[in-house]
């Protein structure tokens, strides 16, 4: 399985949520809403979920092993890290130019 497009759409209002993101395996198979979470020990992804009828959060979609998961994040982590940046970069050009 390979991570072929990753789409990061950064959250503009403060908070723990820092974006929500869109993953393409295989050029085949898209999982939406996964959500970047500034927590306690760093960032971290939470899968889509919804809640269920007992007022649980359940996972729709989600890796079956944690090799998976530390793969998907790596790579989820690292585009934001480079969207981050390259938004910061942006913001300092265009203070610049005033």
């Amino acid at each position: 399985m390979q991570i072929t497009d990753v789409r990061v759409r950064k959250v503009s209002k403060e908070g723990k949520m820092k974006a929500v993101v869109s993953i393409t395996l295989d050029n085949e198979f898209v999982v939406h809403d996964i959500k970047i979470i500034e927590g306690e020990k760093g960032l971290f992804i939470a899968m889509p979920s919804r809640k269920a009828g007992d007022g649980e959060y359940r996972d729709i979609a989600h890796p079956i092993n944690s090799e998976t998961r530390e793969r998907i994040q790596k790579v989820i982590l690292e585009k934001y890290e480079i969207a981050a940046q390259s938004e910061s970069q942006e913001g300092e050009l265009q203070e610049g130019e005033e």
